[in-house]
């Protein structure tokens, strides 16, 4: 892991006067499970927009494998490898999960999948068949063929929180960003969740950059962690490092316990 994947160098974004973030940098190691935590209201979704390309940092840039992207649009990230899911359940409701993971593999079709019937007497029915056919094992892979034909809209809070992840998978990352992939859910959920994060990155080499507030699961499966408090970086190193700073546990607030506890 001693590759640099996203090289993130003095982030500042701020709306109107409310600063989100103010010169944060950090580096996140290819093949690395890395965790940002923090307080709510510590600017750690505005990263992941700024990762993304949902927000336009006012200075600093991010550069992933190499690559100077910090004003590209969020399709043009896609197409170099990052994926994305979101806090709130950005799924196509009345749409059955395997439409909805097929969105995202939309972007490497070289022609459009919705285009109807006379798609079908193209060269491009071989194209979208060896697309399914990899859907098919991201379904398979987390354990969701017995709804694959299902409206996502109508599944539980914590099969759709899979289908989105299936989504993003399907997009053949390089690196996935997880806003809360565990949030909502109940502990065999999460456990399930963390298994297939930790396979994901173990098996298949996708890099994750995570944000988190289950300290245990952050503490477990993390290699790094980053903390921000108020848009500014605390500290950046192992969870054993994170868990000892005095500046973490005061961020905190009187979470020390729940911290230590963790680990």
């Amino acid at each position: 892991m001693s590759e640099t994947i996203l090289q993130v160098e003095n982030i500042s974004l701020a709306f109107g006067g409310v600063k989100a973030l103010t010169d944060v940098s950090f580096d996140v190691p290819k093949g690395s499970v890395f965790s940002i935590i923090g307080p709510n209201g510590a600017g750690k979704t505005s990263m992941l927009n700024c990762i993304s390309g949902r927000y336009q940092p006012n200075s600093g840039s991010i550069r992933f494998n190499g690559i100077n992207v910090t004003y590209l649009k969020p399709n043009d990230r896609a197409d170099l490898g990052i994926g994305r899911t979101f806090q709130n359940l950005a799924l196509f409701g009345h749409m059955t999960v395997l439409d909805n993971i097929m969105v995202g593999r939309h972007h490497l079709m070289n022609n459009n999948w919705f285009t109807g019937p006379l798609y079908w007497f193209s060269k491009a029915q071989k194209e979208e068949l060896a697309h399914r056919s990899e859907v098919e094992k991201i379904i398979d892979f987390l354990e969701i063929s017995h709804v694959r034909k299902s409206i996502a809209g109508n599944l539980s809070y914590g099969l759709r929180k899979r289908v989105e992840l299936a989504r993003a998978m399907a997009l053949n990352p390089k690196l996935i960003l997880l806003d809360e992939p565990m949030a909502g859910m109940n502990l065999e959920e999460k456990e399930d969740m963390a298994r297939y994060i930790l396979d994901l990155n173990e098996e298949f080499g996708v890099t994750i950059v995570m944000i988190e507030h289950d300290m245990g699961v952050v503490m477990d499966i993390s290699h790094q962690i980053m903390v921000l408090d108020f848009g500014k970086k605390l500290i950046c190193d192992s969870p054993d490092k994170v868990m000892d700073d005095p500046h973490v546990k005061q961020a905190y607030l009187g979470l020390e316990d729940e911290l230590e506890e963790a680990c």
